[in-house]
């Protein structure tokens, strides 16, 4: 089947862009660049990985995580964090530091994942994949 179209970004909602793209930047690298002269709209050109837009949203509310009901979680971002929970316990130390805050370590060896909220509020996971 032939695409219709090709994937350019994901575009996160935020009440400040500069910030968020800032965090992000800092936990998967790239650079946060202006484009078409717009303060409200910042992208990230992820290494090796999707854009990462940022758009000003003012009155943004963050996702209540987890819920289904009411501002439940709309998507949520999955890093590779590394092979080994001590990678995986490094990551988490740096991007804490970065401003975001633990959502969910429940049974993370059982599942591999680990949840968090970036200063924004949106939830993402640190992940850790098994090589081999």
């Amino acid at each position: 089947m032939s695409a219709v179209a090709r994937f350019r970004s994901v575009v996160v909602d935020c009440p400040d862009p500069h910030a968020l793209a800032r965090f992000y930047a800092q936990v998967v690298g790239g650079t946060p660049e202006r484009e078409d002269d717009d303060p409200d709209w910042l992208v990230l050109r992820v290494p090796g990985g999707p854009r990462l837009a940022f758009q000003r949203s003012p009155g943004h509310t963050p996702p209540e995580w987890p819920r289904a009901d009411r501002n439940a979680q709309q998507f949520h971002l999955d890093f590779d964090a590394g092979s080994t929970w001590d990678e995986i316990d490094a990551a988490e130390e740096r991007v804490l530091a970065l401003g975001a805050r633990v959502l969910d370590k429940e049974d993370d060896v059982k599942k591999d994942f680990r949840v968090y909220a970036d200063p924004a509020g949106h939830p993402f996971c640190l992940c850790r994949i098994e090589s081999g």
